[in-house]
């Protein structure tokens, strides 16, 4: 049952960052992100009303408790850390083609493990250097990809801000690790949603607001849907994780490979070039990707 939850959570994952793209090409990016945050905090907010006045049952999968001001906190700080990185991740794929978008979110797992390495102080073993070496071989074909289109790693600022976003989520998925260990999945994922907007409305007023007439924010369906996939796609994840014979290797696997879906739905839709290379370069990543957490 997990595994196949596991897939249905890189399905929606996959179909969101399609939705992101639609919802961004040629499009103002703050009012989309927050629009997109907005709709995934109202679906929240009844159930955690709900949950306080009694309509709720404990037992219920729904059931969002009531919890200190000390969560509050850190959950808000996990706000914080997806804020930023999403930040960084919607400007940059607003600005550059879904299909070097994907393979680069395909290393988050690389930093997350480096993440961990430093605070746990762990070391890599031989597999993981064997994955290592095989993501960093396939990215630089990656880049000789990108180089076909007039994208210069080095020097293009969405590429700085694509790498940044990953590292962000990578952090902040270190830091759900703490946070699922102490405290309930549905109280992380309904706050974390709520407070989403507090931290995302000083960037929409003053970053966007002033400039409206600039950077022209055009409504579409799209928008709505980014919330609302992330939102399933991450409660149909941390409902797998609660199962006690879920394997957190293989549902981190089964999740990453959303990029895949994101990738394929990407070019056909939106036509990108230079398919079939970047195609091996992300088989590779990918590949590599699994040999490490895998080893891990």
């Amino acid at each position: 049952m997990w595994i196949f939850l596991g897939l249905i959570s890189s399905l929606f994952l996959g179909i969101y960052d399609i939705s992101k793209k639609i919802s961004l090409n040629n499009n103002a990016v703050m009012p989309v992100l927050f629009l997109a945050s907005l709709t995934s905090a109202l679906i929240f907010v009844p159930i955690i009303i709900l949950s306080h006045l009694g309509y709720l049952s404990t037992t219920s999968d729904l059931y969002v408790s009531a919890v200190s001001g000390h969560t509050h906190i850190l959950i808000f700080i996990k706000s914080v850390l997806v804020g930023s990185s999403w930040i960084f991740a919607f400007f940059a794929l607003k600005h550059l083609p879904i299909t070097i978008i994907t393979p680069i979110r395909a290393t988050g797992p690389i930093w997350t493990l480096t993440g961990a390495i430093i605070i746990y102080g762990e070391h890599y073993n031989k597999w993981q250097w064997v994955g290592l070496i095989m993501v960093l071989v396939f990215f630089y074909v990656f880049t000789l990809a990108g180089n076909k289109e007039g994208i210069n790693f080095k020097k293009n600022k969405w590429i700085l801000f694509i790498v940044i976003a990953t590292i962000l989520g990578s952090t902040s998925s270190l830091y759900d690790k703490f946070l699922i260990q102490h405290y309930d999945r549905i109280v992380v994922q309904s706050w974390f949603s709520i407070y989403m907007i507090p931290v995302l409305l000083p960037f929409v007023l003053l970053m966007w607001y002033p400039n409206r007439r600039y950077m022209v924010f055009q409504w579409r369906w799209s928008i709505p849907f980014i919330g609302l996939l992330l939102t399933i796609a991450d409660f149909v994840y941390f409902y797998a994780l609660s199962d006690g014979d879920a394997l957190i290797t293989i549902l981190s696997i089964l999740r990453r490979s959303s990029v895949i879906i994101s990738f394929t739905l990407g070019a056909i839709i939106f036509k990108d070039v230079n398919i079939k290379q970047k195609g091996i370069a992300l088989v590779g990543i990918l590949t590599g990707v699994i040999i490490i957490l895998l080893s891990s």
